[in-house]
């Protein structure tokens, strides 16, 4: 639990999370990196800690990357929210 809240610790990453829970499908980073307006390796790199906390999958289409949110992340995410909420 204290890794997911160490990933969506940062408002960037929150803001890569709410983009993606509106999405219907996955993202291209490249639109994830026009939408926040930052640079690709910051993306990258948010994108990177994103997943290693499990809470994105990502999938490669030729060059392009393309992001989802993980259904189990989601709902150990919930979870958290959960026992947040509770207390």
């Amino acid at each position: 639990m204290a890794g997911l809240a160490k990933a969506l610790a940062d408002t960037n990453r929150l803001e890569i999370m709410r983009l993606l829970a509106s999405q219907s499908g996955p993202i291209c980073a490249c639109d994830i990196v026009d939408y926040l307006d930052l640079s690709q390796p910051t993306v990258s790199h948010h994108l990177k800690i994103l997943k290693e906390a499990g809470l994105l999958r990502a999938s490669r289409s030729g060059l392009w990357m393309f992001y989802s949110l993980d259904p189990d992340g989601a709902r150990a995410l919930a979870n958290l929210t959960g026992l947040i909420e509770a207390r």
